[in-house]
């Protein structure tokens, strides 16, 4: 199925043959979570191994990360190798062509997806990239070796990339929702241990693939993207922003770039498969990260005072409930964070800030303090009550943070680049996405 070639480049986007497995293949055993999730709960990862057994399944061609280091890591990544040659021996898969409509049901709410294979020519992981596809948080490269090592010369790939596009309208897939109930089924049932439902959709006809394709397109139109964004035409667009799963779509990319040279562009490791996800869509959902310093000086604030004197204010005698309210009520001459040693509470407002978001604003003074103080270690924190919990100690302080708005979102990323580690998360472990579609890479 082909399109304007123009148009292809212009979006980055390809239209995939997908691989899924046959009719025959216990749907509920075969996909499985994300393989950054549970990093440090290998009972989960043991549990799942357990009710899979030896059934088909996606477990078998990933290496869940909380085995990253383990002493057999390199016998587990050719088992994921070969497990990918014989699955597609003995006809596990069944293909298809065109785009695939995901529904998953989770926390009592529906995000809809769309998988499409993404140009890793019109992708950068490094800071100030400005490609069509942008990573949102900064790619630590160390982290990136040993995922190469799971993808090199592997047959398939397997995502859990979530990829967003700024969409406030809804008119990329209005059009292939209105025409949902007449698009072949792919699948449709219940995710192991209480994940979810997920349901796919075959995408194919034309008008539904070329409505996509312009509306996407429409997005970063020049004029209207400058506009949308308030910024000077010719500014370079961002179409697509990393959601989850950055270090992934970094891997794709490292091994594209060692394979270029000697297969050429035609070939289908340039691309990788992803779910893009409008950031409107009511199931997505971004949390704050909070900060927590663990033995720090006593002196802490003073210091704080001196880096961003004069344009700095400390505001106390709130209560917690107050605090937090005036923090998640930010406006727009200010930035503000909460601060919490022991039993004090300050408002800390920024009046001339450095940076789009009071996270990127407090980390850069954070990095700075944390080189110059080696007796002083950061967590980052999910959840207001263990921040709270943690920040009441003696020798400890807590930053509560707004969440990252999603009106903010692109423009910041567009302004200020990848964002600040950890800066938000997008909804809990067990809603990550699961693995269900594959597509061959090795041409």
């Amino acid at each position: 199925m082909g399109f304007p070639m123009d148009l292809s480049k212009k979006i980055g986007v390809k239209i995939p043959q997908v691989l899924l497995p046959n009719r025959s293949i216990d749907l509920t055993r075969w996909a499985v979570i994300a393989c950054d999730q549970f990093t440090s709960q290998p009972e989960y990862w043991e549990q799942v191994d357990a009710f899979v057994g030896d059934a088909p399944s996606t477990l078998r061609m990933i290496l869940p990360e909380v085995w990253l280091h383990s002493p057999d890591v390199q016998d587990r990544i050719q088992a994921t190798q070969q497990a990918m040659r014989e699955y597609l021996q003995v006809g596990i898969f069944d293909a298809h062509d065109g785009f695939v409509l995901v529904e998953r049901e989770h926390s009592s709410q529906t995000q809809t997806g769309l998988m499409v294979a993404l140009d890793l020519e019109t992708y950068d992981y490094n800071k100030g990239s400005q490609t069509l596809i942008r990573a949102t948080e900064g790619t630590i490269l160390d982290r990136l070796p040993p995922r190469m090592q799971v993808r090199r010369g592997a047959p398939l790939e397997l995502p859990h990339i979530l990829v967003l596009y700024d969409d406030p309208q809804f008119k990329v897939l209005e059009k292939v929702l209105e025409a949902k109930t007449r698009l072949p089924l792919c699948y449709d049932f219940e995710l192991m241990f209480g994940s979810g439902h997920l349901q796919g959709r075959l995408v194919a006809e034309p008008e539904l693939v070329s409505s996509v394709l312009s509306e996407l397109a429409a997005l970063i139109e020049p004029s209207a993207f400058a506009a949308t964004y308030q910024l000077k035409e010719g500014t370079p667009p961002l179409l697509f922003a990393m959601g989850d799963g950055n270090h992934s779509l970094a891997t794709a990319k490292a091994v594209w770039e060692e394979l270029k040279p000697s297969v050429g562009m035609d070939h289908p490791a340039r691309y990788a498969l992803v779910e893009i996800v409008n950031l409107h869509d009511p199931a997505i959902t971004f949390e704050a990260i909070h900060r927590v310093l663990f033995n720090v000086q006593a002196d802490f604030l003073q210091q704080l005072e001196n880096a961003f004197a004069p344009d700095i204010q400390f505001i106390c005698g709130l209560t917690f409930e107050q605090l937090t309210k005036a923090v998640l009520q930010q406006d727009a001459h200010t930035q503000r964070i909460g601060c919490i040693m022991g039993s004090d509470l300050v408002l800390i407002e920024l009046t001339n800030p450095s940076h789009n978001l009071p996270v990127g604003s407090l980390q850069e003074y954070l990095d700075k303090y944390l080189a110059s103080h080696p007796e002083t270690r950061i967590d980052y924190v999910h959840g207001d009550d263990t921040m709270r919990e943690l920040s009441a100690r003696s020798g400890n302080i807590g930053f509560f943070l707004p969440p990252i708005s999603k009106d903010s979102f692109f423009k910041t990323v567009i302004v200020d680049g990848a964002l600040p580690r950890k800066t938000f998360s997008m909804g809990h472990a067990k809603d990550k996405r699961f693995y269900m579609e594959c597509r061959c890479i090795n041409g």
